[in-house]
């Protein structure tokens, strides 16, 4: 079978060993749990309990009549204890929902209560929405916008993300081989939403047996083929994983449906299965939590708003101070300040990486190169990004078209004198993005 793949990307090494092999262990949930009250890319959300009221599991904690939105379900029955501000894991503090859990596992009233067949695609976009479906990749950009292009915008091309490039993360390598059929129910539904009789399930090669149970299950319906990737990264990401399948691409500025493409991730895909089976909205997800700090990498699956504290005393507690905690994975993850910040719905993995892991490196004069560059996914020249950054240039910046950049990291990976260029070209796209709103305003 051919592999595909994309031009540029790295190799890093994937320490995907340390849980690729471990099923899903089910965490039962802590006393206290904490819920900032925005988890998605869109519209600030109106938070719509009190303190002191009684909530059920799958009961919605905020509302918006806005179209890009994604509600907020309660992961337990109990009591809301508090309001307020607090850390969120990207190191700012947002207001929060805390919930003390009651242990009854009380659960609100299903949003369905029909099959697939049954469902109209007007009605599982509905349900995808009113469940707070996202990219559960990390992006966290609502699911059913993904789902309601414009109408000039005519999808011919499904693609189920599940290369997992990232290092460490093994969570939806697990979620594939112990809920293919999941997958595969999400896949059709998507199919059904766009009218469409064929999509692509596209799955890294270093992930043998995914592809194989992925693979026997779409045996089972017609239209949905598995592709295998080489193993690159950021062969995951968006723009890639189009251009490896189909070999077109996104233009500078554009989306995927410009080009008749729609991409989710293979977690958002099964828990699409999970709405229109059991009728839940997204109150829990699979996180790998791994690193070499931790006493016991797994992967678990945890309530959102589980504390990353709790997570890795479930995995034995920590070995040593860890050098950093990270949400996501090594290449594009979050570091966080703390412990004490909860799962939210983008979290894939909570790593804790000891010092031999993550040493910090101070960075020297530019060696011209051009490594930064060769690797580079999209074509970018990182090292001139990085320049034009850190002498405040935000015009030529633009004329390097750094708003396209996707943050992989690639180029910081090969840099010989250790540059820390993604800092520099995230602070400058911030700048730029503070200077169009103002601008807008």
């Amino acid at each position: 079978m051919r592999k595909l793949t994309f031009s540029g990307g790295i190799h890093p090494d994937d320490t995907k060993s340390l849980t690729a092999h471990l099923p899903i262990e089910e965490i039962a949930p802590p006393e206290l749990l904490y819920f900032p009250a925005q988890q998605h890319i869109g519209a600030p959300p109106e938070i719509i309990v009190d303190v002191g009221d009684s909530v059920r599991l799958g009961q919605p904690l905020t509302k918006s009549e806005a179209f890009v939105f994604a509600p907020l379900a309660s992961s337990v029955s109990g009591t809301v204890k508090d309001i307020g501000l607090y850390l969120h894991p990207n190191g700012t503090k947002v207001p929060t929902i805390v919930i003390e859990n009651d242990g009854l596992d009380t659960k609100a009233e299903p949003l369905n209560t029909k099959t697939l067949d049954e469902l109209s695609p007007k009605e599982i976009i509905r349900l995808v929405r009113e469940a707070g479906l996202v990219g559960m990749g990390g992006a966290g950009f609502p699911t059913h916008v993904k789902l309601s292009p414009p109408p000039e915008k005519v999808v011919t091309d499904i693609i189920i993300n599940g290369a997992e490039c990232e290092p460490y993360l093994t969570s939806d390598h697990r979620l594939m081989l112990e809920r293919a059929k999941d997958v595969i129910l999400g896949t059709q539904a998507v199919m059904k939403v766009f009218s469409l009789g064929t999509a692509t399930i596209a799955i890294e090669e270093n992930k043998p047996d995914a592809i194989a149970a992925v693979s026997e299950e779409a045996k089972k319906v017609s239209g949905i083929r598995v592709a295998v990737l080489k193993k690159k990264y950021p062969q995951g990401a968006e723009k890639q994983l189009i251009s490896a399948i189909t070999g077109r691409q996104v233009p500078s500025g554009g989306l995927p449906a410009d080009i008749g493409c729609v991409v989710l991730n293979v977690g958002t895909t099964a828990e699409i299965a999970q709405v229109i089976t059991n009728g839940t909205p997204l109150y829990r997800r699979v996180v790998t939590v791994s690193g070499n700090a931790v006493a016991e990498p797994k992967n678990q699956l945890l309530r959102i708003g589980t504390p990353f504290s709790y997570a890795f005393s479930q995995s034995g507690g920590l070995t040593e101070p860890p050098s950093k905690i990270i949400m996501g994975g090594p290449m594009m993850g979050i570091a966080t300040c703390s412990q004490d910040v909860p799962v939210v719905k983008g979290t894939s993995g909570i790593l804790a990486l000891s010092e031999k892991e993550a040493p910090w490196r101070n960075e020297s004069a530019c060696l011209r190169c051009g490594r930064c560059t060769t690797v580079c996914p999209l074509g970018l020249v990182p090292s001139a990004l990085t320049a034009y950054a850190k002498l405040k240039d935000l015009e030529q910046c633009e004329k390097y078209h750094i708003m396209d950049c996707m943050e992989c990291g690639s180029c910081s990976y090969v840099c010989p004198a250790q540059r820390h260029m993604i800092q520099s070209i995230r602070w400058a796209k911030s700048e730029l993005q503070k200077k169009r709103a103002a601008m807008k305003k």
